[in-house]
């Protein structure tokens, strides 16, 4: 790897000394979150949405609760110009939802931008955006620092004189890639731009910091945020907002510091989507917050309807590892994970029922789930999958919440080992109906067997219990007095030379309600082995029978 060509943040920009702040900070409510899949989103898109998708994602958002959303860039095409008169002309947005549009600093198309928005009752926002870094200012730009800040001042000269006078009208101003970009510079532009824009409390000017091209470790970001925001003037009347992107995979720490740091907004896309490796995620920003008991003021409530109308609009699948949206973020393969995940979740609802309370209002602690599935709208149904990595605790949980049926331990144990040698055999997962079918085979169904006992008749009389059993060929009756069903069965086997000692008896029934099959669970010894079998029938009695029988056969191979 050719490292040498590369240098690190240090030597690529003044990284500003300052006594830190933001480490003993903490979260304590949730930000201002701006979601910009509209504008940059899209921007990052193969095949940009078309008016319906915008539409549709736009009121997703709406119902999700976002109060400020960055809706497009009418000066660069035609679809987002007609989708913000879309918004003036037919009052799409609630009345509480703040229109963001974007705009660079040139005058013809900030006047595109201003016109676009005529006719929108809602509060606006004008974003103007200049990058101001020294590569750009040398490569794409062509100016130097003065020069530059010259061309930045004029575009906000005219925005001002576009939409200065319009009441519902506020600005904001990015320098582009402020994260490469000088401190002092910085610091400069963004107070000649506050100054210029006269921001007071009553009308503030928001400052977004993106960090354009993610250059360094996150606590770097926190330290350039921190110094503007204990430096800039007319601090009160600046929301000081961040635009992290997620070059070396850490844009939501970044964004997560940068808030600690003093940041009160953030721009990002919905589950990340952006140019290269993506916007920060701002759904995982705010699950996050909850997963810390924080309010993050967005309603994730149904999870799923979400990542599908994001996949729809983008035209790109979310990955099944992402962060709380994922297929498999709530899924525990391993046998350790589920053992635990199994027994949380009894502790959950015994300490529910112990409180006299419903399960979804108690203090969540089951190991390894931060989050309950069900806040986001999720069943517990792929919580536990079983592979060949798995053990009995994942085995007993989905047969339990398939089937109803409740595994003795030590029969998980056994039932373990016949699971992993399918699994290992298939080399895949097995499903529920999987697991059923494999516990049948191994315990319910009678191996053929020369000379196995078949169970002709049990009649229950006053002087007790009458067997006829078929051996080999050979019908044996036998009378029983004073002893249960199955005492009466092993003792008619033993006096055909069948020696089966019932270790231990477990009954249930397969699934709810009253139109079921009883499952009886028998642990035996047989020639000093003990083992496991089951009978499953209509009648409790006859599973219990046959259950034995079972169990007598493995005598006979």
């Amino acid at each position: 790897m050719p490292s040498h060509r590369y240098r690190d943040v240090y030597s690529r920009v003044e990284v500003p000394p300052t006594s830190r702040e933001w480490p003993s900070n903490r979260l304590v409510a949730a930000p201002l979150w701006v979601p910009v899949d509209l504008r940059d989103g899209n921007q990052a898109l193969a095949e940009p949405m078309d008016p319906g998708r915008k539409r549709r994602f736009f009121e997703l958002m709406v119902t999700m609760g976002y109060k400020e959303i960055e809706v497009g860039y009418p000066s660069a095409s035609q679809t987002d110009y007609d989708f913000v008169r879309l918004i003036a002309e037919h009052g799409i947005a609630p009345g509480d939802v703040t229109i963001v549009v974007f705009t660079p600093a040139r005058r013809d198309l900030i006047e595109r931008t201003v016109e676009s928005i005529r006719g929108i009752r809602n509060e606006v926002v004008i974003h103007m955006y200049t990058a101001t870094a020294p590569i750009w200012r040398q490569v794409v730009l062509g100016r130097d620092r003065s020069a530059l800040k010259e061309l930045i001042l004029a575009g906000g000269r005219d925005v001002l004189e576009c939409a200065g006078a319009l009441p519902n009208v506020r600005f904001e101003f990015s320098p582009e890639v402020f994260n490469l970009t000088e401190p002092d510079y910085a610091l400069e532009v963004c107070d000649a731009m506050t100054g210029l824009w006269d921001a007071v409390p009553d009308r503030p000017v928001i400052l977004n910091l993106p960090a354009t091209v993610e250059i360094a470790t996150p606590n770097v970001y926190a330290d350039q945020i921190e110094y503007m925001h204990r430096n800039l003037a007319r601090r009160d009347g600046v929301i000081l907002s961040v635009h992290p992107h997620n070059d070396r995979g850490t844009g939501v720490a970044c964004a997560e510091l940068a808030v600690l740091a003093g940041a009160q907004r953030v721009e990002g896309c919905v589950f990340g989507n952006g140019e290269r490796t993506g916007n920060v995620d701002i759904a995982t920003l705010a699950l996050n917050l909850h997963a810390q008991g924080i309010d993050p003021m967005v309603d994730f409530s149904d999870i799923d309807e979400i990542r599908r109308t994001v996949e729809f609009c983008n035209r790109i699948e979310v990955h099944p590892r992402h962060p709380y949206v994922g297929d498999l973020v709530h899924t525990a393969f391993s046998g350790t994970h589920q053992d635990a995940i199994n027994k949380g979740f009894a502790e959950h609802r015994s300490r529910a029922a112990a409180e006299g309370r419903a399960e979804s209002d108690i203090e969540w602690r089951v190991p390894y789930l931060p989050v309950d599935p069900a806040d986001l709208g999720r069943s517990y149904d792929a919580v536990i999958r079983v592979n060949s990595q798995s053990g009995k605790g994942g085995i007993a949980y989905l047969l339990e919440s398939e089937y109803g049926i409740e595994l003795p331990r030590r029969l998980q144990i056994d039932f373990a080992r016949h699971v992993q040698q399918h699994t290992d055999a298939g080399g895949g997962e097995a499903t529920a109906a999987e697991l059923w079918g494999v516990f049948q085979h191994a315990y319910v169904a009678c191996p053929r067997a020369a000379d196995a006992p078949v169970l002709l008749a049990f009649d229950a009389t006053e002087a007790g219990a009458v067997i006829a059993l078929d051996i080999g060929g050979t019908v044996y009756r036998t009378t029983h007095e004073g002893v249960g069903p199955v005492e009466a069965l092993t003792e008619a086997l033993g006096r055909c030379g069948i020696h089966v000692e019932i270790l231990g008896l477990h009954q249930s029934s397969i699934g709810a309600g009253s139109d079921t099959d009883a499952l009886t669970l028998i642990e035996y010894r047989v020639g000093g082995r003990s083992a496991w079998a089951a009978g499953v029938d209509r009648s409790v009695l006859a599973a219990s029978l046959q259950a034995v029988i079972r169990g007598a056969t493995s005598f006979v191979r």
